[in-house]
């Protein structure tokens, strides 16, 4: 078991939502559409944790963040008879530009609930892919039924962030590609890990990663204070986060696990790892100095877990997920200096 890690025993008692084959034929849907993201190095981050450390930048990905995948897997499901209606989808930021993009190459309408909070930077290239932005409050309205009501209203698809197996599946691609990828190097995973919200990242990975390697550790990363998965491996069932904090880290505020994640890393043994804002700052400016890669705060909170030692990494070969990197600039100035 990790070092300062909370994690649930794996769970075979009932078929999984989304299998290796439902990840393989989401890989051939997004073959043509999304980057293939390869897996980097960095000699001086190996230095620094005594491991061997690979990592998969989404950062790279159409529209700066793995959502791409999970979006166009699932809007390129939805029947030519539905697509009339566009589709609906609520978001802070990542989700929000995934979907507009799909929709603008689907040749779909697209309009996105998001907070008023969000990033400019994510809210204005969400507008550019050619979506509607609806903005709500995020303390005192529920996105969710603001986007039901939305999508009833015009006949709409709803597009959830991550529970959902479609949506599952496609981001379960980047699990298969790290599988595939490793494979090629002839070396073994001892522990992938990733930034968790919803759960529907780190659920695919699991479902790719383990129908590969199974003996293999997989982990959520989430910022201090958004700790759901963590409280809910440690409790053995779903529990939200307290709320009552702030986090740097936008893209991780989903206030308890998805009910079809959840299954699915309880199933798998998923683990659970936190890294405060502080740590999460270090990793944006390693990300930067040694990677050269622009990383979003919630994006670097697997890498801040690394490099702040709340796993047992030496010797080991760590896989580390960077999710994205759409940050406003002013923030992202602050964290690299």
């Amino acid at each position: 078991m990790a070092q300062g890690a909370y994690h649930i025993g794996m769970d075979h008692s009932a078929p999984l939502a989304v299998t290796s084959a439902d990840i393989d034929a989401a890989a051939r849907v997004l073959a043509p559409h999304a980057v293939r993201t390869p897996l980097l190095s960095s000699p001086a981050i190996d230095a620094m944790t005594r491991a061997r450390v690979l990592f998969k930048p989404e950062v790279l990905q159409r529209t700066g963040s793995f959502k791409f995948r999970g979006a166009f897997n699932k809007m390129s499901a939805i029947p030519e008879a539905a697509r009339g209606g566009g589709v609906v989808a609520f978001s802070s930021g990542n989700h929000a530009q995934g979907v507009a993009a799909a929709a603008q190459l689907l040749g779909m309408r697209a309009t996105i609930v998001m907070p008023a909070d969000a990033p400019l930077a994510k809210r204005e290239r969400t507008k550019a892919y050619g979506a509607e932005v609806v903005l709500y409050d995020r303390l005192r309205e529920d996105r969710e039924a603001i986007a039901r009501t939305l999508a009833s209203k015009h006949g709409a698809t709803l597009v959830p962030p991550y529970d959902d197996p479609e949506i599952i599946a496609g981001q379960g691609t980047i699990g298969r590609e790290i599988a595939e990828d490793l494979q090629a190097l002839g070396v073994a995973p001892d522990i992938v890990v990733a930034p968790a919200s919803g759960g529907g990242l780190v659920a695919g990975i699991a479902v790719a990663v383990k129908a590969r390697y199974p003996h293999a550790a997989v982990m959520t990363a989430e910022p201090a204070g958004f700790d759901d998965h963590a409280r809910s491996f440690r409790a053995g069932r779903r529990e939200a986060h307290d709320g009552k904090s702030q986090t740097i880290c936008d893209a991780l505020m989903a206030p308890i696990p998805g009910e079809i994640t959840f299954a699915i890393n309880r199933a798998l043994g998923v683990q659970g790892l936190v890294a405060s804002d502080d740590e999460v700052g270090v990793a944006v400016g390693a990300a930067f100095r040694e990677l050269k890669l622009v990383v979003e705060p919630g994006g670097a909170v697997a890498l801040a877990a690394l490099l702040a030692e709340r796993m047992d990494a030496r010797g080991k070969t760590i896989v580390i997920v960077l999710s994205g990197g759409n940050v406003d600039a002013d923030l992202y100035a602050r964290l690299i200096v």
